[in-house]
């Protein structure tokens, strides 16, 4: 049986607007950086707005440098403080930033095309110095997108300062002025934890996924993927930075991200984007432990017929919006379990080859193809209504696509899943499953209890 590969404090002295930095870690030592906006001699300095787009002051001819540094062995140790904080983390690589260059908000159907357009003309207007030239390297936007068209929160935001991490090597990347390393503040667990239900009660998820599995058996639709939501309260605000490390740790073959108070880990990756190929990995099919242990899990799931079907459904969904923008396509005509801490998906990986000319971006590809039979159903005109009505609450961001694009239309997009939308001490975690004709309402409550877990348990977990 074939399975899914698992993925194997400074200080700062302040003296009018300049911070020297002091680092363990080779960010350069005895740097003189500006200080970052809010601080010295910049302190109130008011950051204008122009529509959905904030730009943050800054000096004429900016600048972007990024520059090789000792690796920092933990890349999430580096983020400063709980607010702001920007992540993008798989197997101990990846990106995080912190401070703030530029954002936009990008909304309706046009969202994915608006965001693209602002960046690559952002972009165009920076002087790079690109001193590694490895993928993750100059001006970097984290990103993350609404799941619905009409839903407000979508964000795009260009930080001051990236540090990355691929495969033994680590860069700094900085914006002219950019501030630097800042001193880390302690992270905290946010003490006892206490739950109410979110704008869909599990009654209601019960009830909403017994009238779909009606509909499907009625030949209205294929599939539909119904989520709910739950609200934790704590005394203490949370941080984003708790969540990050406990998801990083327990989920290492999952991406964890944060952007714009969206924090999770997601085992599904939307598309890749890398020197004209993509790379997706598909998810569909889930189980979890029971009187089957181990192996015998994905042994099961792969007997199961109807999380079989449910995963070819995700399979041509993304196959099908996927093809007409690429030369070439491998769909695998099997499966392969995904063993996760807490659940087994079944899984799949589709790679693609776009054509030379004019390629279509990482943010055009993923207007093509969000939402997918994953995350939406099928057929999608008829699923994406229907989650509306079903589930009767707005998703936000949870199930659209987050991640990073740097300035050649390349980086990565995942499926915003195994999340919790932070808001001072109260959080919004969500799960969902695909509904099928053969669904059972009490199954599928009980699989959403058990995705549920991921965050339940690192927001209850007192490690630092």
């Amino acid at each position: 049986m074939r399975t899914i590969a698992r993925a194997a404090g400074p200080t700062r002295s302040v003296s009018s607007s300049i911070i020297r930095v002091r680092s363990a870690i080779g960010f350069d030592p005895t740097a003189v950086c500006p200080a970052p906006l809010g601080a010295g001699g910049r302190s109130g300095a008011r950051i204008p707005t122009l529509g959905i787009v904030t730009i943050a002051p800054l000096p004429t001819g900016l600048g972007v440098r990024t520059r090789l540094v000792d690796d920092p062995v933990r890349l999430l140790d580096l983020l400063p403080d709980r607010k702001g904080a920007l992540a993008w983390v798989r197997g101990g690589d990846g990106l995080v930033g912190w401070g703030e260059v530029a954002r936009l908000s990008p909304s309706g159907p046009g969202r994915f095309v608006e965001a693209d357009r602002w960046w690559r003309s952002f972009a165009a207007r920076l002087s790079v110095d690109n001193q590694v030239g490895v993928p993750g390297t100059g001006p970097i936007a984290f990103t993350s997108f609404t799941f619905a068209d009409d839903a407000p929160g979508s964000a795009v935001v260009v930080p001051r300062v990236v540090v990355g991490r691929r495969e033994g090597v680590a860069w700094i990347t900085e914006f002219s002025h950019g501030g630097g390393m800042h001193a880390v503040r302690p992270v905290r667990p946010p003490g006892p934890v206490r739950y109410a239900d979110g704008q869909l009660s599990v009654a209601g998820y019960r009830n909403a996924v017994a009238e779909a599995v009606r509909r499907m058996r009625n030949g209205e639709l294929d599939k539909v993927v119904l989520a709910h939501d739950l609200l934790a309260i704590t005394d203490a605000p949370l941080d984003a930075r708790h969540l990050l490390a406990g998801l990083a740790a327990r989920y290492p073959e999952c991406w964890s991200f944060s952007v714009d108070g969206l924090v999770g880990a997601t085992p599904e990756l939307l598309m890749r984007r890398q020197a004209g190929a993509v790379w997706s990995r598909v998810l569909a099919g889930t189980i979890w432990p029971g009187p089957a242990t181990g192996a015998d899990l994905g042994d099961a799931l792969l007997g199961s017929a109807k999380d079989r079907h449910e995963h070819r459904l995700a399979i041509n969904s993304l196959a099908d919006t996927l093809r007409p923008l690429c030369t070439e396509l491998a769909v695998p005509d099997e499966p392969a379990p995904l063993v996760l801490h807490n659940v087994t998906h079944l899984a799949s990986d589709v790679e693609g080859k776009l054509p030379t000319e004019a390629p279509a971006s990482l943010l055009e590809l993923a207007a093509a193809v969000h939402p997918t039979a994953a995350v939406g159903g099928t057929p999608r005109s008829i699923a994406v209504p229907m989650i509306t009505a079903l589930e009767g609450m707005d998703r936000g961001r949870y199930a659209g696509p987050i991640g990073w694009v740097d300035a050649e239309g390349d980086g990565e997009l995942g499926i915003a899943l195994r999340c919790a939308l932070l808001d001072g001490n109260v959080a919004r975690l969500f799960a969902g499953c695909g509904i099928v004709a053969d669904s059972d309402p009490d199954t599928e409550v009980r699989e959403a209890g058990a995705k549920l877990l991921a965050v339940r348990e690192v927001m209850e977990s007192t490690d630092q």
